[in-house]
């Protein structure tokens, strides 16, 4: 009689545990689910459901973006949930159904944007704004700047897997000792020894987007002594060519840079018919220039010399030579159409 209530209390001790146990099991998933559906998507959870690093997309547009087909393709590559989207627009511009066809742009112009004037630091502040507002989400990585001329040359999974191989960012930089765009009132603040050029479209990792965004020195003396001057050459200085560039050599970081853009860029002096201005602006490709062979030329592209230096850059990725450049401007809508159909646009 003892042995059969002895064990009797022993079952009713494990039903009461497993039911126990069944209860706080259920009260811990209670909790997950609530936690989910309560906070936002780009919250910090715990390591194990970490997301995979995000490619921040700048664009700095007029108005609207012509080129957004090509990208919606591009972006559609993508099962990864591994970019985000910021366009910097024009003031009180707004990316809706009726101004844009991609999902991927519907909503995503930043607020607080300002008017930018050709040549002038309202360029740069569009940058510092861009980056202000992609650095809220915690989980892009890098950040890469685009014209709303851009289009890109490779897959979306080759361009993650290119711009995530190395922990620098793509900027380039050399000194620029032959045009005379320092302004020696600039110094002590920005010496002439980290007075760099180089092209705006740069690719920044987090640090250094951190870097930009958090400058209240150098940004300030661009705006009052970086200006362009339509009367005299004497330091005819354009901004957006200089800032970032400048900025990390005078923070010291060069050494944590790879000094290229990944935006391939055609400039030629004999395009214009203005004297002063010729070379200012880049080869804009309309619809004849769209051609494959145009396409594959930019593709082959695996080296860059820096004449002020008197620097050869190679071009590498993983360790491997590699093509120099992953996007390129400036199209036409109608060529960038027209590249699109030729399919030439993969790896």
């Amino acid at each position: 009689m003892k042995r059969r209530t002895s064990f009797q209390n022993r079952s009713q001790q494990k039903w009461k545990s497993r039911l126990l146990f069944m209860l706080l099991l259920c009260l811990c998933v209670g909790s997950f689910i609530l936690l989910l559906e309560s906070n936002p998507p780009t919250m910090n959870l715990p390591i194990l459901f970490a997301q995979k690093p995000k490619i921040a997309f700048l664009f700095i547009a007029r108005n609207r973006l012509p080129l957004d087909f090509v990208w919606d393709v591009f972006f559609q590559a993508d099962n990864n949930n591994r970019f985000t989207v910021f366009v910097h627009s024009r003031p009180g511009f707004l990316f809706s159904k009726a101004t844009t066809k991609s999902p991927y742009f519907l909503n995503r112009q930043v607020n607080g944007s300002v008017q930018i004037d050709w040549g002038e630091a309202s360029m740069i502040q569009a940058e510092r704004i861009l980056l202000q507002k992609a650095l809220v989400d915690h989980t892009n990585e890098r950040f890469v700047f685009l014209s709303d001329s851009c289009i890109p040359l490779y897959n979306f999974s080759y361009t993650y897997d290119y711009i995530m191989s190395t922990p620098t960012s793509f900027v380039d930089s050399f000194a620029d000792t032959k045009e005379g765009r320092y302004n020696p009132k600039m110094h002590p603040v920005v010496p002439v020894n980290n007075w760099r050029k180089g092209s705006q479209w740069v690719v920044l990792n987090r640090k250094h987007a951190e870097t930009v965004v958090k400058d209240e020195t150098v940004f300030p003396v661009f705006q009052q002594h970086c200006k362009p001057v339509d009367t005299s050459k004497e330091h005819n200085c354009i901004p957006d060519e200089h800032y970032i560039q400048t900025l990390l050599a005078q923070e010291g970081l060069e050494k944590e840079i790879t000094r290229r853009s990944l935006t391939h860029t055609a400039w030629d002096l004999s395009v214009s018919k203005d004297n002063e201005r010729r070379g200012w602006h880049p080869v804009t490709y309309k619809f004849s220039d769209a051609t494959s062979q145009l396409i594959h030329s930019i593709k082959e592209i695996d080296n860059i010399f820096y004449e002020t230096e008197n620097r050869r850059e190679w071009c590498s990725s993983k360790g491997k030579p590699s093509p120099c450049f992953l996007f390129a401007r400036k199209f036409t809508r109608p060529a960038a159409s027209r590249i699109l159909n030729l399919s030439v646009l993969g790896t």
